[in-house]
């Protein structure tokens, strides 16, 4: 997997790295928002935040007037974008177009598909990944999904997670798979779910019909993610509370939100912020679509029309992922679903990071975490975006 670590000096040359403040009216992180704020960057690492005229030299000075400097985003769970997958040949559109909403870090998320297309794609991710540093993975959305919730996932794809089957998808993805999603209730579940944590690997419960208690199941066996809430899984009933009410009531468990004005209601989102504070993450789960007009496209193995911005499998009712970017999702998010600005960020930047366990490295704007960053009209618009110290074009 990508090393998101970094350094203040040029590797091999002996020479400090090239030192950058930025200026802003307002930082803000999920720790909160400082006026007049200041971040020295040094090489791909954050060297210094503080706030005021007196700041350390310098060699350059960015002024951005009126801007919000923030973490750049970090997206657990996105498809594509600008009419390319990652599962294509090449996709570097698609983190083109999502890197010029302020996504700074990205998991590269696959659908379900045979087993030697899901081993070609982790290859391919294995190979960008290795001289990209803002690629931190991939994630298996598919095969380990109930049938009876697949969404946009072909069923014939679709099997149980047997130790045979985890053990060649974990060989094909030594050093680059960093999350999968399991339906929990599927035979041999939970103890895939032992054997993908053990193996460093991040669980998700998702694409299910499984109970509260087989949810709990799941989260106790490590599983730490919930696979877009509310979305392919059943809803939060007063006698059967299933893994919605497991996953809001236990301290270990993120989130994953959708926050499109599709996929949850903003109410719901609302439901959601304030009953996991801290713990929701707002993820794209864009496809091809994401930058792109409407039209036809393709997720996986299906087709998919996309109509005023909404994807859906063609024929059906559907949704096929989004078209959504990071940038949006914040907007929305204290625009309709009433978080702070602080809390907004968080769950684009902090809350992503910890779940991978990267909270040490990515997500706050503070001395030694990684140099990304997305600068911010008052209106939350994105007007510059870094990535590992480097401006992002």
């Amino acid at each position: 997997m990508s090393d998101v670590s970094g350094s203040g000096s040029v590797p091999g040359s002996g020479l400090e790295a090239r030192r950058t403040l930025v200026r802003a009216a307002h930082v803000v992180d999920a720790a909160g928002s400082t006026a007049d704020g200041w971040v020295l960057l040094a090489g791909a690492v954050i060297e210094a935040v503080g706030s005021g005229p007196a700041a350390p030299e310098a060699t350059e000075v960015l002024d951005l007037g009126d801007a919000v400097l923030t973490p750049g985003f970090v997206d657990l769970h996105g498809h594509g974008g600008a009419g390319a997958a990652y599962e294509d040949e090449a996709f570097d559109a698609a983190l083109a177009v999502h890197r010029a909403h302020g996504t700074t870090r990205s998991v590269l998320s696959l659908v379900a598909n045979p087993l030697p297309s899901l081993v070609a794609s982790l290859e391919r991710i294995r190979t960008v990944a290795a001289t990209d540093p803002l690629v931190l993975g991939a994630h298996l959305e598919g095969p380990f999904l109930s049938p009876h919730n697949k969404g946009a996932h072909n069923e014939s794809f679709l099997v149980d997670p047997t130790p045979d089957v985890v053990d060649a998808l974990l060989d094909a993805g030594a050093g680059v798979l960093r999350q999968v999603t399991i339906a929990p209730e599927l035979p041999g579940a939970i103890d895939a779910v032992r054997r993908f944590v053990d193996a460093g690997v991040v669980v998700a419960v998702g694409h299910t019909v499984c109970s509260y208690d087989q949810a709990r199941a799941a989260f106790d066996a490590g599983a730490t993610l919930l696979t877009h809430a509310c979305n392919a899984m059943p809803g939060l009933h007063h006698r059967t509370p299933g893994p919605i009410a497991a996953a809001l009531e236990d301290d270990r468990v993120t989130l994953e939100l959708i926050l499109d004005g599709v996929h949850v209601h903003p109410a719901v989102a609302r439901v959601l912020l304030r009953g996991a504070p801290g713990r929701v993450a707002l993820i794209t789960d864009a496809m091809a679509a994401a930058g792109s007009p409407d039209g036809s496209y393709a997720l996986g193995s299906l087709s998919v029309e996309v109509v005023e911005g909404v994807a859906r499998v063609a024929g059906t009712d559907t949704i096929a992922g989004s078209t959504l970017t990071q940038d949006r999702a914040l907007r929305l998010a204290v625009a309709e679903a009433g978080a702070s600005l602080p809390d907004a960020v968080g769950a684009l930047t902090a809350v992503p990071a910890a779940a991978l366990g990267l909270g040490d490295r990515l997500g706050r704007i503070a001395p030694g975490y990684a140099a990304d960053l997305v600068a911010l009209s008052p209106e939350l618009d994105v007007q510059r975006v870094w990535g590992a110290g480097e401006h992002l074009p």
